[in-house]
C-alpha cells in the first residue's frame, strides 16, 4: 500500500504537489547505477571494507546530530531538522561521513573508489532525469525534494546546467 511507503515521494512531494494544485510529480531517482557495484556486491571483502569506511568520527558525529534534532520534533522541530540538513555544514558532513571516507580508504580493491563511483553515476543520472523533466517546461520553477546526501551533488551538477538558477534552499525554509 502506498500510504505505508515511508519515502519523500508519498511523504512529502505528493501531498504539497497536491495543497500546491500541481497535476505532475515526476520520478527523479534512478538506481541503474547499481550494476557498477553488482559484482563486488556479495564480496564479503566489500562489506567489511564498507563497515569499516563507515566506522569514522564523523558518521558518530552525524548520528549524534541527528538523534539532537529528532528529539525536538514538533513543528518547530520539523523545520529545524530540514533547515540543518540542507545547510552547508551538512553537505560537508555527509561528505566527509561517507564518500569522502569511501575515497580515502587505499584497498587494493578499490573498494571505496568503487562505492563513490556508483554514487556519482546515480546521482549524475538522477540530476539528468530532472533536466529532462525541467526541459519540457523551461522558464517554470521546479522543486526537487531528495535525501539529504544527495543535496551537494544536485547543487553542483544542476549549477552547471544552462537555463538553470538554483535557489538556496535556506531561503526557502525561512
Amino acid at each position: 500500500m502506498l500510504s505505508k511507503r515511508r519515502n519523500e515521494n508519498f511523504l512529502i512531494a505528493s501531498v504539497l504537489a497536491a495543497r500546491l494544485g500541481l497535476e505532475r510529480v515526476y520520478s527523479a531517482d534512478d538506481h541503474s547505477a547499481d550494476a557498477t557495484t553488482a559484482s563486488i556486491g556479495d564480496d564479503p571483502g566489500y562489506a567489511a571494507a564498507m563497515k569499516r569506511i563507515w566506522d569514522n568520527p564523523f558518521v558518530k558525529q552525524r548520528i549524534a546530530e541527528d538523534a539532537r534534532l529528532e528529539a525536538k520534533l514538533d513543528g518547530d522541530g520539523v523545520m529545524a531538522i530540514y533547515r540543518s540538513y540542507n545547510s552547508p555544514a551538512a553537505m560537508r558532513m555527509a561528505f566527509d561521513s561517507d564518500f569522502g571516507a569511501a575515497l580515502a580508504d587505499a584497498t587494493p580493491q578499490n573498494y571505496g573508489r568503487r562505492y563513490t563511483g556508483w554514487w556519482e553515476t546515480r546521482n549524475l543520472r538522477m540530476v539528468a532525469n530532472i533536466r529532462a523533466a525541467m526541459a519540457e517546461r523551461p522558464g517554470a520553477r521546479t522543486l526537487v525534494i531528495v535525501g539529504a546526501s544527495h543535496k551537494g551533488y544536485f547543487e553542483t551538477y544542476l549549477g552547471m546546467m544552462h537555463d538553470i538558477r538554483l535557489v538556496d534552499a535556506e531561503a526557502v525554509l525561512e
